[in-house]
C-alpha cells in the first residue's frame, strides 16, 4: 500500500502474472476510508491468501506515512505475516527503470549485463516542507532484481543537495518525484517481493515511517 501523499495506492499480486493495482484520491479522508478500501479491493481473496505486506514508508506527507505505516504494521501482527517497509524514492527509482525496460508476459525481469547495470543510478528528489529536500542516490542491483541504497533517504538544503549532486562520483539520471507517487505501489510490492525471495522475513515491528523532519517548524 501507499498512503504517503493524498492518494491511496494498492496493489495485489501473485507474481505469476496476475497483478492488479488500483489509485483513489482521498485527501484528507484517507484515514476514514483505508481500511474499506482495502477490504473491497482484496475480494476476491481473503486475508488469509496474503503472505506478506509491503509498505511505502516515507518520505512524504507526516499523516499519510504513518496511517499507512500503523495500517500495515496491525495487519503484519493480526495474520502473522512478515511487514516490508519500502523507501518511497526506492519505489520511484525503481518504477522510472522498469518504464525503459519490457518485462516478459509473467512480469519477470531478465537480469541485465554487467555493463547495462553499472550505468543504472538514480539520483531522487523530492519537495520536502521548509524549502528542504528529500534526497537519495539508488542503484539498480547486480542481478537486475532490486535497488541498492549508495545514499540512502536524507533531508537536504537545496545547495548541500546540489553539491551532492556535483560531487558524485559517478553519472546519475536525476528523478524529480514531484505527482502521482502512488502509482509506484506496484513498485512497492515487487522491491518488497525481491526481499521475499531472498529470504527476508521482517517481523511487523520492524516496520518504521520515515519522516525526515518534524511535522512542525521547531
Amino acid at each position: 500500500m501507499h498512503t504517503t501523499t493524498p492518494e491511496l495506492g494498492l496493489a495485489i499480486s501473485n507474481f505469476a502474472g496476475n497483478t492488479h493495482s488500483q489509485v483513489w484520491n482521498l485527501g484528507r479522508d484517507l484515514s476514514s476510508y483505508i481500511h474499506q478500501y482495502l477490504i473491497d479491493f482484496i475480494k476476491p481473496h481473503i486475508w488469509s491468501d496474503m503472505a506478506f505486506i509491503a509498505v511505502a514508508k516515507g518520505p512524504g506527507g507526516f499523516t499519510g506515512s504513518r496511517i499507512g505505516v500503523v495500517t500495515a504494521r496491525t495487519l503484519g501482527q493480526q495474520l502473522e505475516i512478515p511487514v516490508f517497509a519500502v523507501s518511497t524514492l526506492a519505489a520511484v527509482a525503481w518504477a522510472e527503470y522498469i518504464s525503459k525496460i519490457s518485462p516478459d508476459e509473467q512480469g519477470n525481469i531478465a537480469p541485465l549485463s554487467q555493463d547495462s547495470w553499472v550505468e543504472q543510478i538514480f539520483a531522487v528528489e523530492m519537495q520536502a516542507q521548509r524549502g528542504q529536500i528529500f534526497g537519495a542516490i539508488y542503484q539498480l542491483q547486480s542481478d537486475g532484481l532490486g535497488m541498492t541504497a549508495l545514499l540512502p533517504d536524507t533531508v537536504f538544503t537545496p545547495e548541500a543537495w546540489q553539491e551532492t549532486l556535483t560531487n558524485w562520483s559517478t553519472d546519475c539520471q536525476l528523478i524529480k518525484a514531484t505527482s502521482g507517487l502512488a502509482a509506484t505501489v506496484t513498485s512497492i510490492l515487487q522491491l518488497a517481493d525481491f526481499d521475499w525471495q531472498q529470504g527476508k522475513r521482517p517481523h511487523w515491528s520492524e516496520a518504521l515511517p520515515y519522516y525526515g523532519q518534524h511535522p512542525v517548524d521547531l
